[in-house]
């Protein structure tokens, strides 16, 4: 396969592994709730939604071993246990919300028939396809992905260039800050942690030894599929801002969708609207499946058998959790970003910068003052918003969700000025 070819395809299969349930239904209300504002939330949502999963790929690129990598430096056992918690949410959250999405959007109003039996055909499909992994980048990437953009670039254009009224007046106070924290939900930057181990390994099985070759054929696919993400995002966040009069102010996030393919593309935009959400939803939940079944077989020296056993039990995991609405995983998913989404970002952020600024003291002092600062974040998302204001109050960025940001960042330069000194004395 040439190298153009490869780059096409690997860019494809990472497209369409991220492109799942949070893609295609968060974007067009955060437009709907701009209005004439939608490219500021765009941006804030690029920055956590495209540009965090990015850097998580060129991390992984330079990395190219395990998820375990990422925060090695801190110490083995906390690496092992960053990494238990990120898969634990994500086969218990992100990949069950795709058989929600797809039942909600793609099932029901077609069939009328329960969660239960749309959730067990859907993972006993996906099983089938994490069983046979090492096909996986093949058929997602040259069969799937393309026919999951083109239905999308159809609703999007159709869309933006049929005539509309004017819009409504944002809803937003800090769009840039509520974008941001949206691109959260679409839990990204966790994805790109898993499934660039995905990617390394499916590299891996098909022959790739060098690391430079690797890397090389990592970045451009990264590349690639952001470049993809932005338009696709760009795109549904314009229809959402542009539609913005003609939907009922309460409309949910998959009403809002349906919705919008039925006016662009008429009855039949439900029907593409119907497979793009199953292909979409699909792709992702078999990364993270992948993903995660991979890890523990890692873990436990390369068994075959553990990999099998974590497959199932995601998949069971997967029929029971996607008995829950799209709009309950949401809620239920926030207390957990709001921990493990600054952790990740900052893991990436260090991942990515230059060796000679990131010795071991300065992840640990960084990462330990992450966690910290993300408490009153974490507490306040569980039910003591009321007791943590006081503290959020003090803090640079605390009423907005980003308390943890400036002592980082104030940390990371502080360690980087005295520890690295130490370090080289």
């Amino acid at each position: 396969m040439s190298k153009t070819k490869e780059t096409f395809v690997t860019g494809f299969a990472l497209f369409s592994m991220f492109f799942g349930a949070g893609n295609l239904v968060l974007p067009p209300l955060l437009g709907f709730k701009a209005g004439p504002e939608w490219y500021l939330v765009a941006f804030g949502f690029f920055i956590s939604a495209v540009g965090l999963p990015l850097l998580g790929i060129f991390a992984h690129a330079r990395l190219q071993g395990t998820m375990l990598d990422f925060a090695k430096k801190i110490s083995p056992k906390f690496a092992l246990i960053y990494c238990l918690i990120v898969y634990a949410i994500s086969i218990s959250l992100p990949a069950p919300r795709t058989a929600s999405v797809t039942h909600e959007m793609a099932i029901q109003p077609f069939f009328g028939t329960s969660p239960w039996l749309t959730s067990a055909v859907y993972f006993v499909l996906v099983l089938i396809f994490v069983l046979n992994r090492s096909k996986i980048l093949d058929i997602i990437g040259k069969f799937l992905t393309p026919l999951i953009i083109i239905i999308l670039v159809a609703i999007i254009g159709v869309g933006i260039f049929s005539p509309h009224p004017e819009m409504n007046a944002s809803l937003f106070e800090f769009p840039v800050i509520d974008g941001l924290l949206e691109g959260y939900q679409t839990f990204d930057a966790i994805g790109a942690v898993v499934i660039g181990g995905v990617i390394i390994i499916s590299l891996n099985l098909k022959g790739h030894t060098t690391f430079e070759d690797k890397k090389s054929l990592i970045a451009r696919a990264g590349i690639l599929a952001a470049i993809g993400l932005f338009l696709i995002y760009a795109g549904l966040i314009v229809n959402g801002a542009l539609f913005n009069t003609e939907f009922d102010a309460e409309v949910s996030r998959t009403q809002l969708l349906s919705g919008i393919s039925l006016k662009t593309l008429g009855n039949i935009g439900s029907t593409f609207l119907s497979v793009l959400v199953s292909l979409a939803c699909f792709t992702t939940a078999v990364g993270i499946i992948t993903g995660t079944s991979d890890f523990v077989k890692g873990l436990l020296k390369e068994s075959q058998q553990a990999y099998t056993t974590t497959a199932v039990i995601a998949c069971i995991l997967g029929v029971l959790m996607g008995q829950l609405d799209v709009h309950s995983i949401i809620v239920v998913a926030i207390p957990a970003l709001m921990f493990i989404y600054p952790i990740t970002i900052i893991l990436i952020l260090l991942n990515v910068l230059p060796e000679k600024y990131t010795g071991a003291s300065v992840f640990r002092a960084t990462v330990i003052t992450t966690i910290i600062f993300s408490i009153p974040d974490f507490l306040s998302s569980i039910g003591y918003a009321e007791s943590m204001q006081p503290i959020k109050d003090v803090i640079p960025l605390g009423n907005y969700s980003l308390a943890w940001l400036l002592p980082a960042v104030v940390v990371f330069v502080l360690a980087n000025t005295f520890l690295r000194r130490q370090e080289s004395h």
